[in-house]
């Protein structure tokens, strides 16, 4: 007998993997957790019935959300991640000598312990000395955070259920308060393409414009979310994404899967019917 995983990306359209067996599965007090065991794509994390990542193209989302701004801001050395408790981007900031402080906030110490335990590619680095954890709501952790915070990286699932608050106007204003002088706030920034998800990129968009000088929208494109294009915003008090040193980040050395400096200056570079939803969002 076959195994399907089914994920609607709309009430029309469902997008499924097969599945050689289920690795783990808990309803924790804050949602339903299960990891897949698949053929095409390696093992499969979804909450609530949603891929959050699959081992096959992880790399995308946690390169993108994590070296775009890393490559940006010169002397990021302390840093809050919200979300991605399953550890990608963790791994990815660690690989940064200068990086001193890492807080991670992640609500659900069930996704931790599962990623840990099914998901070692992620999680590995989680255990870093630099690496503080805390199993809070990020919206009421934030409100405490002053001036505190070289990079903020937001890697929270859909604006529905657990992360919704995650998406309000006060958020991204204690974000901007949490952050320092040069400070940059990075957020997956849903999809474009079909209209409820363009809709709530719209709406997230337009909160976050409120608050900071510099606000650009990026893209990347990620196989197993919705539609496969996917966004993600870069805003800043001061700093402008697009004068960064290339030469600086490539003398590094990070070996990258999907990331590169050429890359950078061309994800900046959307397509005219999302820069239409941006103009228009309300």
């Amino acid at each position: 007998m076959e195994m399907w995983f089914s994920e609607f990306h709309t009430p029309d359209v469902k997008h499924s993997i097969r599945v050689n067996r289920q690795l783990y599965s808990k309803q924790s007090d804050y949602q339903r957790i299960d990891i897949f065991e698949t053929p095409e794509f390696g093992r499969v994390l979804t909450l609530d019935g949603n891929v959050m990542l699959t081992e096959r193209d992880e790399f995308i989302y946690d390169e993108m959300i994590t070296h775009v701004p890393m490559s940006v801001h010169r002397s990021a050395k302390d840093i809050l991640v919200i979300g991605a408790g399953d550890g990608g981007v963790v791994r990815e900031l660690t690989r940064y000598d200068r990086v001193e402080r890492i807080d991670l906030v992640e609500m659900d110490p069930q996704v931790i312990e599962a990623c840990r335990a099914y998901l070692p590619g992620n999680a590995c680095r989680m255990d870093d000395r630099r690496v503080h954890i805390y199993y809070e709501n990020a919206l009421k952790f934030i409100r405490k955070c002053e001036d505190e915070y070289d990079l903020i990286i937001v890697d929270s699932s859909d604006p529905f259920g657990p992360s919704e608050g995650l998406f309000t106007r006060e958020f991204y204003g204690n974000c901007y308060n949490a952050l320092t002088e040069n400070g940059i706030l990075v957020n997956q920034h849903e999809s474009p393409y079909y209209d409820d998800d363009a809709k709530a990129m719209q709406r997230a968009h337009k909160r976050i414009k409120e608050f900071f000088d510099i606000f650009r929208v990026y893209q990347a494109h990620i196989p197993t979310y919705p539609s496969g294009h996917w966004l993600f915003g870069f805003a800043s008090k001061t700093v402008d994404p697009l004068k960064f040193d290339a030469d600086r980040w490539n003398a590094l050395g990070i070996k990258t899967r999907y990331y590169n400096t050429d890359l950078h200056k061309g994800c900046f570079a959307i397509p005219n019917y999302v820069k239409e939803l941006l103009d228009n969002a309300t």
